[in-house]
């Protein structure tokens, strides 16, 4: 890999794997300039399309994924690593399928069901605009069931 600074040569100096061995952090440094930076290697494991709402498809985009949850989760207490960890959830679960096309719609249940678990606001942050909410009452009426999914959850294990 080139030295983003002077175009040279460089060399790890360092490597390490990340979520659970699916991503590689690899410390370099430049040969020339002796400048330092890292990588981070990823597989590129999915190749499928996306079908939008309106019908039409778009390439999957695992940066799109991630901005929406991170707005979700913004100023909450949920760490980036529980994020990447909640993307790679999802993408696991979408390469499992092995379907070429897969709707909008199934990606956006795959979050809500998780973020629901994780943190209740940003669950509601991301279902009012995935279900895009119009009104304080569909607002209302989601709080309440989630209320009362998770009135049910205690009495379950009580």
């Amino acid at each position: 890999m080139k030295c983003p600074i002077c175009k040279k040569e460089t060399k790890v100096i360092d490597s390490r794997a990340l979520e659970e061995g699916t991503i590689i952090r690899r410390r370099r440094m430049c040969l020339w300039c002796k400048f330092r930076f890292s990588t981070h290697e990823e597989m590129e494991l999915l190749n499928f399309k996306i079908r939008k709402k309106d019908g039409t498809l778009q390439a999957y985009d695992r940066n799109k994924l991630l901005a929406g949850i991170e707005r979700s989760c913004e100023k909450r207490p949920v760490g980036h690593e529980e994020i990447l960890k909640l993307v790679s959830n999802i993408e696991k679960k979408l390469s499992d399928r092995k379907k070429p096309v897969v709707s909008s719609k199934t990606i956006g249940n795959l979050v809500i069901n998780q973020l629901k678990g994780m943190d209740e606001v940003a669950y509601l942050r991301f279902a009012s605009v995935y279900k895009s909410f119009d009104s304080a009452d569909k607002f209302k009426k989601e709080l309440a069931s989630l209320k009362n999914s998770k009135i049910k959850k205690y009495k379950k294990n009580k």
